[in-house]
């Protein structure tokens, strides 16, 4: 299958310790598979800064620097603003993320989650990057940001959760939906249903790696190989071959990021 696709996982952790053992051997599996490009997403200064030196290390690799909700800055550092924009400034850094809101482990007052939210926003549109959104049990709080901000330069909403309506409205404020590895378990009918509706080229497919992993690995390590499951399945649930879900969500990806095919 992979001798003649290319595949672009859109959101994984490569530096999580979880690879730590083996991370030359899974940039190999994932180059064998036709994986050949892939973005590391930041979610502190820290791992933003990391995601960078992998991007400059690896062929195939961008970097995406930002702060998630569930690592919320402290009141006494406003100097993170400075460092964020800094690290944005590096010519591998493709979008600002993973931002948003998360309403389910709820480590930071929402209040403070939207500020934080909306500053990383600024800091992209002032840059004119796309944002990558982290929105878990937060549909409400995401969209209402949204649609005030307006964001012009993309918008990805990272591993989408939802229903078809709530998909209806991100498209209507010209988001990019990226898939993983929970459409593949046979009991998530909604997320089957919004793969169906939404249009190809509307779609990006991530694996959110170590987390998430696809039938038939659920429970264990997720890796960026396995994006192929996650377009595999795009393409039985609409009818259409994987080299067709490969070929767009590659083209996709490239237009959504700004990276040269």
């Amino acid at each position: 299958m992979s001798d003649t696709m290319q595949f672009f996982d859109t959101h994984c952790h490569l530096n999580s310790s979880q690879f730590d053992a083996d991370r030359t051997d899974t940039l190999a599996r994932m180059r064998d598979h036709g994986v050949t490009r892939f973005l590391e997403i930041g979610y502190d200064l820290d791992s933003s800064a990391r995601a960078i030196a992998l991007a400059e290390q690896v062929a195939g690799c961008w970097a995406v620097v930002g702060i998630q909700p569930n690592h919320p800055v402290a009141p006494d550092q406003p100097e993170w603003r400075t460092h964020l924009t800094a690290l944005a400034h590096h010519p591998r850094v493709v979008a600002i993320g993973e931002i948003g809101f998360d309403h389910y482990h709820q480590r930071a007052s929402v209040a403070e989650q939207e500020a934080l939210f909306r500053a990383q926003i600024d800091i992209a549109a002032t840059l004119k990057l796309p944002i990558v959104i982290h929105s878990r049990d937060a549909h409400a709080d995401t969209l209402r940001v949204l649609r005030d901000v307006r964001h012009p330069y993309g918008v990805v909403m990272h591993s989408f959760a939802g229903d078809v309506a709530y998909a209806e409205a991100c498209l209507a404020l010209g988001c990019t939906l990226s898939l993983s590895g929970p459409i593949t378990f046979k009991n998530n009918r909604v997320m089957h249903e919004v793969v169906q509706a939404v249009p190809l080229e509307r779609l990006c497919i991530e694996t959110d790696s170590p987390y998430l992993a696809p039938h038939p690995h659920r429970g264990h390590r997720n890796e960026p190989t396995y994006v192929v499951a996650v377009a595999t399945q795009i393409a039985a649930l609409k009818g259409i071959s994987v080299a067709e879900v490969a070929a767009q969500s590659w083209r996709t990806a490239h237009t959504v990021f700004g990276i040269g095919t």
